[in-house]
């Protein structure tokens, strides 16, 4: 009778409850040991696919970097920095685009005065995190967690940024490429009156994927040799969720 009060007194503890739902919804963040017949978790192939066609269907992302440490870092006083900057993360918008020849390392618009290319001269590396957006007329789904967020694929691209030379510029239509994808970025494209500029890629060294659900999708590493070998032929053919031709169950 002791054991028994016992239990029901652990059963109904915040603590066990709070443990039993992490336990029930560990898919969420990991691929568990055992997975449901009704759904195939792709491939690290198939996910480095997938990564790479929302790089090339997307062209915003978040830019994430660290101020540098050093405690008389650059423009520190003059940017009234707060007590103890140095060391947190910052994550801002910024423009990208795919441009060749080398569509895996996506092609910047980088501004001097930014805070994040600012930090990467003083010594950041740089994460670039993209989530994948459905198209507005997808087809509906019998699965209520199909077109959830949470469920949508993500990653992050970490690495650093590289200043293109003049000759890659040009040889490759940077300038007409970037500007295709983002028009109104003329204006303080490398040249103009309002703040220095510079073309630059982030040179991809790690990726870190999301698929969805733990128990339908693939998290984790992607390792590198994987993500740079996808061709554009891979990119085109991929379908994404939602997209047409698609399959919900493929």
């Amino acid at each position: 009778m002791f054991l028994q009060i016992i239990f029901a007194i652990l059963l109904y503890h915040p603590l066990y409850q709070a443990s039993a739902t992490i336990s029930s919804l560990q898919h969420i963040f990991t691929n568990p040991d055992h997975i449901s017949a009704s759904h195939r978790i792709p491939t690290i192939h198939e996910s480095a696919v997938q990564a790479r066609r929302i790089l090339s269907l997307s062209n915003i992302a978040t830019l994430s970097t660290v101020f540098p440490s050093t405690p008389n870092a650059p423009n520190s006083v003059f940017e009234n920095w707060p007590e103890g900057l140095g060391g947190a993360p910052i994550g801002l918008i910024e423009y990208y685009a795919s441009c060749d020849p080398i569509l895996h390392d996506p092609t910047i618009l980088a501004i001097s005065i930014a805070t994040s290319f600012k930090n990467a001269r003083a010594g950041s590396n740089i994460t670039m995190s993209l989530r994948y957006h459905p198209p507005i007329d997808h087809a509906p789904s019998e699965d209520p967690y199909t077109y959830s967020p949470v469920n949508l694929p993500r990653f992050s691209l970490i690495g650093h940024v590289e200043r293109l030379s003049k000759q890659d510029v040009g040889e490759h239509g940077i300038n007409s490429c970037f500007l295709t994808s983002h028009p109104d970025a003329k204006a303080w494209a490398p040249g103009n009156e309002i703040h220095e500029s510079w073309w630059a890629r982030l040179v991809v060294e790690e990726v870190y994927w999301i698929g969805g659900f733990g128990d339908r999708a693939y998290i984790g590493w992607i390792p590198i040799e994987v993500y740079r070998a996808v061709t554009a032929e891979d990119v085109n053919k991929a379908r994404l969720v939602g997209e047409k031709g698609w399959m919900e169950k493929s």
